[in-house]
Protein backbone atom coordinates (compact mmCIF):
# COMPACT_ATOMS: atom_id res chain seq x y z
CA UNK A 1 0.00 0.00 0.00
CA UNK A 2 0.91 3.56 -0.81
CA UNK A 3 1.12 6.39 2.00
CA UNK A 4 -1.55 8.84 1.93
CA UNK A 5 -0.68 11.31 4.64
CA UNK A 6 -3.93 13.72 6.07
CA UNK A 7 -3.12 16.66 7.96
CA UNK A 8 -5.12 18.52 10.42
CA UNK A 9 -3.90 21.98 11.43
CA UNK A 10 -3.76 25.59 11.68
CA UNK A 11 -4.86 27.62 8.06
CA UNK A 12 -1.32 29.09 8.36
CA UNK A 13 -0.12 25.24 8.08
CA UNK A 14 -1.47 24.54 4.94
CA UNK A 15 -0.62 27.79 3.21
CA UNK A 16 3.15 26.79 3.89
CA UNK A 17 3.43 23.64 3.16
CA UNK A 18 4.61 24.44 -0.70
CA UNK A 19 2.41 21.29 -1.81
CA UNK A 20 3.37 19.77 -5.76
CA UNK A 21 0.13 20.06 -7.95
CA UNK A 22 -1.62 21.76 -5.27
CA UNK A 23 -5.24 21.59 -5.52
CA UNK A 24 -8.28 23.19 -3.25
CA UNK A 25 -10.97 20.69 -3.61
CA UNK A 26 -14.42 21.41 -1.33
CA UNK A 27 -15.19 17.75 -0.22
CA UNK A 28 -18.61 17.11 1.03
CA UNK A 29 -19.28 14.74 4.42
CA UNK A 30 -23.08 12.98 5.07
CA UNK A 31 -22.19 13.93 8.65
CA UNK A 32 -21.90 17.38 8.42
CA UNK A 33 -19.93 20.73 7.14
CA UNK A 34 -16.26 19.79 7.01
CA UNK A 35 -14.05 22.82 8.28
CA UNK A 36 -13.55 24.06 4.80
CA UNK A 37 -12.44 22.46 1.32
CA UNK A 38 -9.02 19.95 1.83
CA UNK A 39 -5.96 21.46 0.54
CA UNK A 40 -4.65 18.38 -1.66
CA UNK A 41 -1.00 17.89 -3.88
CA UNK A 42 2.49 16.07 -3.45
CA UNK A 43 5.69 15.97 -1.61
CA UNK A 44 8.14 14.34 -3.44
CA UNK A 45 6.08 12.34 -5.43
CA UNK A 46 3.86 11.28 -1.66
CA UNK A 47 0.40 12.18 -1.70
CA UNK A 48 -0.85 15.11 1.27
CA UNK A 49 -4.03 16.25 2.28
CA UNK A 50 -4.94 19.33 4.61
CA UNK A 51 -7.70 20.31 6.13
CA UNK A 52 -7.89 23.39 8.58
CA UNK A 53 -9.37 22.27 12.00
CA UNK A 54 -10.51 25.84 12.74
CA UNK A 55 -11.24 27.24 9.12
CA UNK A 56 -9.53 29.57 7.28
CA UNK A 57 -8.91 32.97 9.13
CA UNK A 58 -9.66 30.38 12.66
CA UNK A 59 -13.67 30.91 12.30
CA UNK A 60 -15.15 28.10 14.50
CA UNK A 61 -14.46 27.72 18.11
CA UNK A 62 -13.24 23.87 19.43
CA UNK A 63 -17.00 23.15 19.61
CA UNK A 64 -18.26 24.05 16.48
CA UNK A 65 -15.63 21.96 14.68
CA UNK A 66 -17.11 19.40 12.93
CA UNK A 67 -14.93 16.39 13.84
CA UNK A 68 -17.01 13.97 12.13
CA UNK A 69 -17.55 15.76 8.57
CA UNK A 70 -13.31 16.41 8.56
CA UNK A 71 -12.55 12.93 9.60
CA UNK A 72 -15.15 11.60 6.62
CA UNK A 73 -13.63 13.56 3.95
CA UNK A 74 -10.10 13.09 4.72
CA UNK A 75 -11.33 8.95 4.61
CA UNK A 76 -12.75 9.78 1.22
CA UNK A 77 -9.99 11.22 -0.19
CA UNK A 78 -8.21 8.27 0.74
CA UNK A 79 -5.87 9.07 3.25
CA UNK A 80 -4.52 6.21 5.06
CA UNK A 81 -2.73 7.93 7.96
CA UNK A 82 -3.86 11.35 9.70
CA UNK A 83 -0.96 13.95 11.89
CA UNK A 84 -2.93 16.27 14.00
CA UNK A 85 -0.71 18.89 14.73
CA UNK A 86 -1.94 21.47 17.68
CA UNK A 87 -1.05 24.06 20.06
CA UNK A 88 -0.98 22.72 23.94
CA UNK A 89 -1.12 23.59 26.96
CA UNK A 90 1.82 22.27 29.69
CA UNK A 91 1.11 20.83 32.92
CA UNK A 92 4.20 19.39 32.98
CA UNK A 93 7.57 21.77 34.04
CA UNK A 94 10.00 19.47 31.84
CA UNK A 95 7.19 20.35 28.61
CA UNK A 96 8.17 24.04 28.31
CA UNK A 97 7.09 26.40 25.37
CA UNK A 98 7.97 26.07 22.16
CA UNK A 99 8.53 21.97 22.63
CA UNK A 100 6.85 19.55 21.07
CA UNK A 101 4.81 16.63 22.65
CA UNK A 102 3.82 13.48 20.84
CA UNK A 103 0.66 12.34 22.64
CA UNK A 104 -0.15 9.27 23.81
CA UNK A 105 -3.11 9.49 25.66
CA UNK A 106 -5.90 11.17 26.51
CA UNK A 107 -8.38 12.13 29.28
CA UNK A 108 -12.00 13.44 27.55
CA UNK A 109 -13.26 16.46 29.18
CA UNK A 110 -15.47 17.57 26.36
CA UNK A 111 -19.07 17.21 26.58
CA UNK A 112 -22.27 17.79 24.13
CA UNK A 113 -19.62 16.96 20.87
CA UNK A 114 -20.62 13.81 18.40
CA UNK A 115 -17.92 11.43 19.34
CA UNK A 116 -18.96 8.05 17.20
CA UNK A 117 -20.00 7.82 13.51
CA UNK A 118 -22.12 4.67 14.80
CA UNK A 119 -25.78 5.25 16.28
CA UNK A 120 -29.02 3.75 17.02
CA UNK A 121 -29.66 1.33 13.98
CA UNK A 122 -25.98 0.45 13.61
CA UNK A 123 -24.11 -0.20 17.24
CA UNK A 124 -19.92 -0.55 17.04
CA UNK A 125 -17.96 -0.30 19.87
CA UNK A 126 -13.85 0.01 18.63
CA UNK A 127 -10.81 -0.94 21.40
CA UNK A 128 -9.49 3.15 22.16
CA UNK A 129 -6.85 1.38 24.92
CA UNK A 130 -4.00 2.88 22.71
CA UNK A 131 -5.44 5.41 20.97
CA UNK A 132 -2.72 6.26 18.89
CA UNK A 133 -0.59 4.82 16.11
CA UNK A 134 2.51 3.89 18.16
CA UNK A 135 4.60 3.47 14.65
CA UNK A 136 3.34 6.57 12.71
CA UNK A 137 3.71 8.81 15.91
CA UNK A 138 7.28 7.38 16.15
CA UNK A 139 7.73 8.42 12.52
CA UNK A 140 6.51 11.97 13.61
CA UNK A 141 8.66 12.83 16.40
CA UNK A 142 11.46 11.42 14.51
CA UNK A 143 10.57 13.98 12.18
CA UNK A 144 10.11 16.71 14.33
CA UNK A 145 13.25 16.29 16.40
CA UNK A 146 15.27 15.90 12.74
CA UNK A 147 14.18 19.28 12.29
CA UNK A 148 15.59 20.61 15.55
CA UNK A 149 12.55 20.60 17.96
CA UNK A 150 13.08 19.42 21.36
CA UNK A 151 10.53 16.40 21.08
CA UNK A 152 8.67 14.75 24.23
CA UNK A 153 7.87 11.15 23.67
CA UNK A 154 4.43 10.19 25.00
CA UNK A 155 1.70 12.55 27.39
CA UNK A 156 -1.58 12.11 28.64
CA UNK A 157 -3.45 14.74 27.04
CA UNK A 158 -6.42 15.97 28.85
CA UNK A 159 -9.08 17.72 26.10
CA UNK A 160 -11.45 20.47 27.49
CA UNK A 161 -14.33 21.98 25.93
CA UNK A 162 -13.25 25.39 25.92
CA UNK A 163 -13.37 27.91 24.83
CA UNK A 164 -12.24 29.70 28.16
CA UNK A 165 -9.05 28.45 29.47
CA UNK A 166 -8.47 26.00 32.80
CA UNK A 167 -9.18 27.69 36.35
CA UNK A 168 -6.45 27.20 38.59
CA UNK A 169 -8.16 24.46 40.45
CA UNK A 170 -8.98 22.68 37.33
CA UNK A 171 -4.71 22.81 35.45
CA UNK A 172 -4.43 21.47 39.57
CA UNK A 173 -6.92 18.53 39.43
CA UNK A 174 -5.50 17.51 35.63
CA UNK A 175 -1.81 17.48 37.62
CA UNK A 176 -3.09 15.18 40.03
CA UNK A 177 -4.97 13.33 37.31
CA UNK A 178 -1.97 12.12 35.36
CA UNK A 179 -2.37 14.28 32.21
CA UNK A 180 0.73 16.23 31.04
CA UNK A 181 -0.78 18.33 28.30
CA UNK A 182 -4.09 20.24 27.87
CA UNK A 183 -6.14 21.27 25.19
CA UNK A 184 -9.48 21.50 23.43
CA UNK A 185 -9.12 19.94 20.08
CA UNK A 186 -7.85 16.60 20.52
CA UNK A 187 -11.17 14.51 21.08
CA UNK A 188 -13.37 13.51 19.62
CA UNK A 189 -10.89 13.54 17.06
CA UNK A 190 -8.58 10.70 18.00
CA UNK A 191 -11.91 8.89 18.81
CA UNK A 192 -13.38 9.33 15.60
CA UNK A 193 -9.97 8.66 13.41
CA UNK A 194 -9.66 5.34 15.29
CA UNK A 195 -13.48 4.56 14.11
CA UNK A 196 -12.64 5.24 10.30
CA UNK A 197 -9.71 2.45 11.01
CA UNK A 198 -7.42 5.86 10.01
CA UNK A 199 -3.86 5.53 12.58
CA UNK A 200 -3.55 9.16 13.97
CA UNK A 201 -0.82 10.95 15.89
CA UNK A 202 -0.89 14.02 17.50
CA UNK A 203 2.07 15.92 17.57
CA UNK A 204 1.24 19.01 20.25
CA UNK A 205 3.23 22.49 20.15
CA UNK A 206 3.84 23.70 23.73
CA UNK A 207 2.76 27.60 23.99
CA UNK A 208 2.20 27.88 27.59
CA UNK A 209 2.14 26.36 31.44
CA UNK A 210 -1.50 26.81 31.53
CA UNK A 211 -2.69 28.15 35.04
CA UNK A 212 -0.77 25.95 37.69
CA UNK A 213 2.24 27.79 38.22
CA UNK A 214 2.32 30.18 40.42
CA UNK A 215 1.16 33.93 39.17
CA UNK A 216 1.16 32.27 35.59
CA UNK A 217 -1.98 32.86 33.66
CA UNK A 218 -2.61 32.03 29.80
CA UNK A 219 -3.82 34.19 27.23
CA UNK A 220 -4.59 34.08 23.39
CA UNK A 221 -2.18 36.57 22.52
CA UNK A 222 0.24 34.50 23.64
CA UNK A 223 -0.79 30.89 22.43
CA UNK A 224 -0.60 32.87 19.34
CA UNK A 225 2.73 34.32 19.15
CA UNK A 226 4.24 30.77 20.16
CA UNK A 227 2.23 29.16 17.43
CA UNK A 228 3.51 32.12 14.98
CA UNK A 229 7.21 31.13 16.19
CA UNK A 230 6.73 27.22 15.74
CA UNK A 231 4.84 27.66 12.15
CA UNK A 232 8.19 27.18 10.39
CA UNK A 233 9.11 24.59 12.46
CA UNK A 234 5.55 22.49 12.11
CA UNK A 235 5.64 23.08 8.13
CA UNK A 236 9.11 21.18 8.22
CA UNK A 237 8.07 18.66 10.11
CA UNK A 238 5.58 17.91 7.94
CA UNK A 239 7.81 17.89 4.73
CA UNK A 240 10.68 15.61 6.62
CA UNK A 241 7.49 13.29 7.63
CA UNK A 242 6.28 12.90 4.74
CA UNK A 243 9.99 12.74 2.76
CA UNK A 244 11.24 10.21 5.42
CA UNK A 245 8.43 7.25 5.46
CA UNK A 246 9.45 4.08 4.77
CA UNK A 247 8.78 2.88 0.69
CA UNK A 248 5.89 0.77 1.18
CA UNK A 249 3.54 1.28 3.72
CA UNK A 250 3.08 -2.13 5.71
CA UNK A 251 -0.19 -3.08 7.34
CA UNK A 252 -1.26 -0.82 10.69
CA UNK A 253 -3.58 -2.75 13.32
CA UNK A 254 -5.42 0.02 13.14
CA UNK A 255 -6.54 -0.56 9.47
CA UNK A 256 -8.66 -3.62 10.88
CA UNK A 257 -10.41 -1.54 13.90
CA UNK A 258 -13.75 -2.59 13.13
CA UNK A 259 -12.88 -5.92 12.65
CA UNK A 260 -15.87 -7.77 15.16
CA UNK A 261 -16.76 -3.99 16.44
CA UNK A 262 -20.27 -3.67 15.10
CA UNK A 263 -22.62 -5.82 16.89
CA UNK A 264 -26.16 -4.88 15.23
CA UNK A 265 -26.84 -7.59 13.71
CA UNK A 266 -26.95 -7.47 10.09
CA UNK A 267 -31.00 -7.84 9.90
CA UNK A 268 -31.54 -5.08 12.28
CA UNK A 269 -29.10 -2.22 10.42
CA UNK A 270 -30.31 1.10 9.77
CA UNK A 271 -30.18 1.68 5.58
CA UNK A 272 -29.49 5.09 5.37
CA UNK A 273 -26.81 5.48 8.44
CA UNK A 274 -24.86 2.11 6.30
CA UNK A 275 -24.88 4.79 3.42
CA UNK A 276 -23.74 7.45 5.68
CA UNK A 277 -21.18 5.21 6.57
CA UNK A 278 -19.67 3.81 2.99
CA UNK A 279 -16.51 5.70 3.28
CA UNK A 280 -15.61 5.05 7.22
CA UNK A 281 -16.98 1.70 7.64
CA UNK A 282 -17.64 0.33 4.28
CA UNK A 283 -14.76 -2.47 4.43
CA UNK A 284 -16.96 -4.07 7.04
CA UNK A 285 -19.93 -3.39 5.78
CA UNK A 286 -20.15 -4.27 2.55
Amino acid sequence: MTWHIGVIGGSGLGEGLELDDAQEIPVSSPFGTPSGPVLTGRIEGRRVTFIARHGKGHRLTPSAVDYRANIDVLKRCGVTDVLSLSAIGSLAEEMAPGHFVAVDQFIDRTHGRKGSFFGEGLVAHVSLADPVCARFSKLAADAAQACGATVHRGGCYVAIEGPQFSTRAESAMYRQWGAQVIGMTAMPEARLAREAELPYALLGMVTDYDCWREGEAVGASEVLAVMKANAALARDTVRKLVTSLPKKRTASPVDTALDGAIVTAPGARDGKLMAMLDAVAGRVLR
